[in-house]
């Protein structure tokens, strides 16, 4: 989905609801990250001003095709345009990672988890949020977990794997619809206790934590020649054409 239309969906109270559930969840698997650096990859701003408080650095890479946007609001930027297969960011140069709405849409996808692994320390960790097969998030299309391709805890484990990356614990959650129905959104936090407990397989997305493979061998891929890249313009608007390439 475009950047826009992400925004959108998280500013409507699903998109809320869904955030708030999602951050839990992410915050139980870093609960501190003090003095740490903090890339979110994919449009990861909705949770990335979790860990701003108390990491070192907090940067947003989002991937030309989806469009960037300026973030954080009223503040210097922080966002930056990106080739999924070419990150701006030196080696090892990243304590955490967490992809969203970036693995189930890339069609780089081999390319761009070659490239998180370079930029991650060798200490680092990588949190994947993905839509979850099984879950009605997958199914509807007003929904943005709808779009692309998901995966089971398993699928995804095993990517991750294929990819130079050790998985280390998985979760699943949202397990509250994505409805517009108030009175369904405001008891998302019983509703999320239930699921866990009576449906746990079935919640709307897919959280995989995986440590760095150090000593998997370095893999060659062929490279296109270096291109450049463009910090998302000041204002709260994206600027669609930063989205093609150069």
């Amino acid at each position: 989905m475009d950047a826009v239309d992400l925004r959108e969906f998280y500013n409507a109270p699903t998109g809320r609801v869904a955030q708030r559930v999602i951050r839990q969840r992410l915050r139980l698997m870093w609960p501190d990250v003090t003095g740490l650096n903090v890339l979110g990859v994919g449009y990861a701003t909705p949770y990335l001003g979790l860990f701003r408080p108390e990491a070192e650095r907090t940067v947003a890479a989002m991937p030309a095709r989806q469009g960037v946007l300026h973030w954080p609001p009223g503040e210097p930027g922080l966002t930056a345009l990106v080739h999924e297969d070419e990150l701006p960011f030196p080696d090892l140069s990243m304590d955490r990672v967490v992809m969203v709405h970036a693995v189930e849409s890339s069609e780089r996808l081999r390319h761009m988890l070659r490239e998180v692994w370079r930029v991650m320390s060798d200490s680092g960790r990588l949190v994947v949020i993905a839509p979850n097969r099984r879950g009605i998030w997958a199914r509807l299309e007003r929904s943005p977990f709808a779009h692309g391709q998901p995966y089971s805890p398993t699928q995804l484990s095993r990517m991750l794997r294929d990819n130079m990356f050790t998985p280390i614990r998985s979760d699943i959650g949202l397990y509250v619809p994505p409805t517009k129905t108030r009175l369904i959104l405001g008891a998302a936090p019983a509703i999320e206790q239930l699921g866990r407990r009576l449906f746990p397989a079935f919640g709307g997305i897919v959280m995989v934590e995986a440590a760095k493979e150090i000593y998997a061998g370095q893999l060659t891929t062929e490279r296109e020649p270096r291109r450049t890249y463009a910090l998302a313009p000041p204002g709260g608007g994206t600027n669609r054409a930063h989205r093609k390439s150069e």
